[in-house]
């Protein structure tokens, strides 16, 4: 679950984020060599109250601080159904177009094999390539099962 646009005119709601992230093509012997090697990622982030919700995919890099610690980062695009007219309305955001810009940053914690938990921050924004470059931010805890 993340906070919704917080700090912004959408701000006071929530959101639930579900994200298949699959498997490495290939993994490297090498850490180093393994952490460059990325993985997909598919997911949706759906706002509770009706506002800004999307669609994304991109890749994500995992690092292995400790055999229980990591931080993942993650790139790719996002389609919205946030406001990318040129005129504001009151209470929505204004997003500029669609697809976005996607980018992630987690510190996380695994408890076994199978279950983790991540804080999250997730951000999407046109880096002003449209007309209006407000972008969103939300931040939130996710949980992890692996198969």
């Amino acid at each position: 679950m993340f906070a919704h646009a917080v700090g912004t005119r959408e701000d006071g709601s929530v959101d639930i984020n579900g994200e298949i992230l699959f498997s490495k093509p290939l993994m490297p012997a090498d850490p180093l060599m393994a952490f460059l090697v990325p993985r997909l990622h598919l997911g949706t982030t759906i706002n509770t109250a009706g506002d800004t919700s999307q669609f994304y995919a991109g890749f994500t890099w995992t690092y292995d601080l400790t055999s229980k610690v990591f931080v993942e980062a993650s790139i790719g695009a996002a389609f919205h159904t946030g406001e990318t007219g040129r005129f504001r309305v009151p209470d929505r955001l204004s997003l500029g177009c669609s697809p976005l810009i996607r980018g992630t940053g987690s510190v996380g914690y695994r408890f076994n094999e199978n279950w983790s938990i991540m804080a999250t921050v997730e951000h999407i924004s046109n880096a002003n390539l449209c007309h209006a470059n407000q972008g969103m931010t939300n931040y939130g805890v996710r949980v992890g099962y692996t198969f």
